[in-house]
């Protein structure tokens, strides 16, 4: 596997281990990726530090991925990314649409806010007494 998983008390970090990250290596780690959907501890942190180049089909499924995640109330995080990797994004206007931080530290305080943005939205069942 050219993945290495990390779990978590509140996320995985999903880290590939080489230095380009191919379609095939996109689909691997989106198999890994979607099995923790099946699990209590759903968020997943991809870090990208050891990524200098990704192919066009690979960072697609990557954004797919994030998404995917989204869609199932799960939080998904790219961090550390090269500035090669991060132009390759920009090119494909990509970027914007990716949950991106810097660091893994600051991937792990995204993912906490967003955990507890989904609890207080399933508190959001409140009803409100408009007549007083």
């Amino acid at each position: 596997m050219e993945v290495k998983i990390d779990t978590k008390e509140k996320f995985t970090v999903v880290t590939p281990i080489i230095p380009e990250l191919t379609a095939n290596i996109a689909a691997e780690i989106g198999v890994v990726c979607m099995h923790q959907l099946q699990k209590e501890v759903k968020n997943v942190i991809l870090d990208l530090k050891s990524v200098s180049f990704v192919e066009e089909t690979a960072a697609e499924t990557i954004a797919e991925l994030q998404q995917s995640f989204y869609e199932n109330n799960a939080s998904f995080v790219i961090c550390s990314l090269q500035l090669s990797v991060e132009e390759n994004f920009e090119k494909m206007d990509l970027l914007e649409l990716l949950n991106v931080t810097p660091t893994q530290s600051e991937a792990w305080d995204i993912v906490q806010m967003e955990e507890i943005e989904r609890e207080l939205m399933e508190g959001d069942d409140m009803e409100f007494d408009a007549t007083k």
